[in-house]
């Protein structure tokens, strides 16, 4: 087949990717930018939650996948978030799931919103496989040092 493979996304289709530590950065400098989190309430329970209390923040909590599939509701939930946080169309969002797949998708559907920043954040919390086909070993959020939290 010719072309780009299906899975493959244009990176102008939403503002761009960045580290966990630039996105760390960003929410500490910008009392209005916000970390929206789609992974699912399993992940969350069992592999924890990043922590921005330090930051006066709590992330937004959104699934993108759910048990039945792909959240269908998922542009109607996050922009009702949004709007509860108080966003607008200039607001930096930054979007983090396991290790940037599902983000990346949350980030271009929020820019079709209408909002401008949206940003992948492409190492996500438990970041990319090593040698041994585990996470949390090479990049990510637990691995750049970053507050997280276990419920």
């Amino acid at each position: 087949m010719a072309g780009k493979p299906p899975f493959e996304i244009p990176d102008d289709e939403y503002a761009g990717d960045i580290s966990c530590r630039q996105a760390w950065d960003a929410l500490a400098s910008d009392s209005d930018a916000l970390l929206v989190d789609v992974r699912t309430k399993v992940e969350w329970q069992l592999i924890g939650r990043p922590d921005l209390s330090s930051l006066g923040k709590e992330p937004v909590y959104l699934q993108w996948v759910t048990m039945e599939g792909v959240n269908q509701n998922f542009p109607n939930e996050l922009k009702a978030a949004l709007d509860e946080r108080g966003a607008n169309a200039d607001t930096p969002v930054y979007f983090m799931c396991q290790s940037g797949g599902r983000s990346k998708m949350s980030a271009m559907q929020c820019t079709e919103l209408g909002y401008t920043k949206s940003f992948n954040i492409a190492e996500g919390f438990e970041g990319d496989l090593d040698e041994q086909r585990h996470r949390n070993s090479i990049s990510g959020w637990k691995v750049a040092g970053l507050p997280w939290t276990q419920a």
